[in-house]
Parts: structure tokens; sequence; C-alpha cells
């Protein structure tokens, strides 16, 4: 175990170390300057050149990476010239915000991929594993933006019982809770349908093994089967699925973000690279990775939970 996790953080730290100097170089040969952005359009050029140098901008790529590293190990994450904040405030409020999205889209996400995916998987082409098929793929199939623009369109003009937009802010006159209701839906439809057939890929697998048909030939009830012998066995696979989904629903709801106006990681990230914010498109980047990485090693870990007769290399 302690080898596993010690060749998980040399990835971890390795991947951390690749990300974050592919984005400083490409920050860095993108149109603009970060003085004339703190500046605004109106500053002549001779202060954009002393704010540059103020700033040491006009030093090597090399030695001002090197400095920025040892100043985010340090806990300094820079400032962000967009939201005229430290990153490291804008980057733990974006984050709550996020998390509280994800979380309540996981807490819906679980539940229905494994009921459904194992109520389609029992019975293999059976009209039930047909419709959740069907719907799960059309589900997938559709865009975030476009499920997002239907559902607008149906609750918030037609019926008019939903608001448009959740800026997570009551004065407009709708509660936290009903500003929830859109993006938390566009997130499970858009993800919901390709977990639902990760678990009925397994269940079918599992449904045709010796053991449960031997079960099934010496009399034993079906859903006795079913609870006791294959759905352990059967959500193996697909738990590890589930959980990876945890790096979309945080690094990956851009689209919903920016569509209901939520104040969240992926819209302060898509923000910050629009305005050429250096600092803060760094900092998210190392979060993603780090987001990424870590719900993949939970992932292994899980695996061993449930298998322990799978040795990880």
């Amino acid at each position: 175990m302690r080898r596993f996790f010690i060749k998980r953080l040399f990835y971890l730290l390795l991947t951390l170390f690749a990300v974050s100097f592919l984005v400083f170089v490409t920050m860095e040969f993108t149109p603009g300057q970060a003085a004339r952005k703190i500046l605004g359009p109106f500053a002549t050029q001779n202060q954009v050149d002393i704010l540059t140098e103020q700033m040491g901008l006009n030093r090597p790529l090399v030695v001002r990476y090197v400095e920025w590293v040892g100043k985010v190990a340090s806990g300094d994450l820079g400032y962000s010239i967009l939201y005229k904040a430290p990153v490291s405030e804008v980057l733990g409020d974006r984050l709550r915000n996020t998390a509280f999205l994800a979380a309540l889209a996981f807490a819906f996400i679980v539940p229905l991929s494994i009921i459904l995916g194992v109520a389609a998987g029992m019975r293999e082409a059976s009209k039930l594993d047909r419709t959740i098929s069907i719907a799960s793929i059309v589900t997938t199939s559709i865009p975030e933006f476009v499920s997002g623009v239907f559902l607008v369109s149906l609750f918030v003009i037609m019926l008019k019982v939903l608001p448009g937009v959740s800026t997570l802010s009551t004065g407009g006159g709708w509660s936290i809770a009903s500003q929830m209701v859109l993006p938390v839906m566009v997130a499970v439809l858009y993800d919901l349908g390709y977990v639902v057939r990760m678990v009925r890929a397994s269940m079918v697998d599992v449904m045709t093994r010796p053991y449960v048909r031997t079960a099934v030939l010496k009399g034993m009830e079906f859903r006795a089967v079913v609870m006791k012998h294959a759905l352990r066995n059967a959500m193996i696979a697909p738990f590890t699925v589930i959980l990876l989904q945890i790096n979309y629903l945080v690094t990956g709801l851009v689209v919903v973000e920016a569509l209901f106006a939520y104040p969240g990681f992926g819209q302060m990230v898509l923000a910050a690279g629009l305005n050429q914010d250096v600092s803060l498109v760094e900092a998210g980047a190392l979060v993603a990775v780090c987001v990424n990485v870590a719900t993949q090693i939970a992932g292994d870990l899980v695996y061993m939970m449930l298998n322990p007769q799978i040795r990880i290399g």
C-alpha cells in the first residue's frame, strides 16, 4: 500500500510540473501583455514598460517559472488581475460553489445509475433493457448547452416556475434551492447515461457467469441471485467509473456554469483564459490536475477494496 501511494504521488508531482510548465509557456506566448491588462487600454507604452519591469516580466522565462514554483510551494498563488483579489481567495470561493453543485449532481447520479443499470442488465434484451439503453444513449448524445436551452425554454420561459440563472443570490426573489434545479438537472442528464451504460454492461457480463447460472439452476430466487451474487461483482468496474465522474463534475462543468451564470470553478477558468489572467489560469490548471489524479487514486483504492485479489503494480 505504501508503494502504491509513493508511486501515485510521484506521478502527481510529475504531472503537476509538466502541466504547470506548459501552461506557463502557453500564456507567455499568447498575444497581449499582463502589464497592459492591469493598467488598461488607455495606458501609455512607457507606463506599460515601467510596470513590466517592476513586475519582473522582462526576465527570462525559466527564471520566472522557477520563482513562480517557489511561491506556489509556499502557498502564494499570485494576484488575479481580473477579480482584483488574491488567487487563493477567488479560487476558494469558486471551488466551494462548484463542489456544492457537484455534490448535488453526484447524489442523483450514483443511485440512479446503479438502479437503472442493474435493472437493464438483469434481463438483457428485454423491453426494460432496450428502453433504458436508448434513453441513456440519447441523453449522453445531447450536448449540455442543448439540453440546457431546452430546459430553460420549458421551465423558465413557458412554465415560469424556475429562474434562468443561478447566481447564488436571492436578490431576484428566487431561493438558492430553486436556482440549483436546472444546473443540477443538466449535469445529471448528460452524465447519467454514460454511467448507466457502464453499470448495465458490467451487470450483463456478470449475469452470464457460471456461478450465477448455477445458483439459478439450484432453484434460488432470481432476486436473491442478483442481490447476493451478481450485484457486488458487477459493481467492481462501474464503481471506479462513478468515482471518476467527480473529475467531470468539478472541472468539466464549464458549459453548465457559463449557461446559467453560475459562479463556479469552470466559469472562473473560462473568464481567466479569455482575459489572460495568467496567475488564475495556472492555479486553475493545477487544481484540475490534482482533482484528476486524486479521483484516479480513489478509484484504484475502491477497486482494491471490492476485489482484494487485484494487485496494482
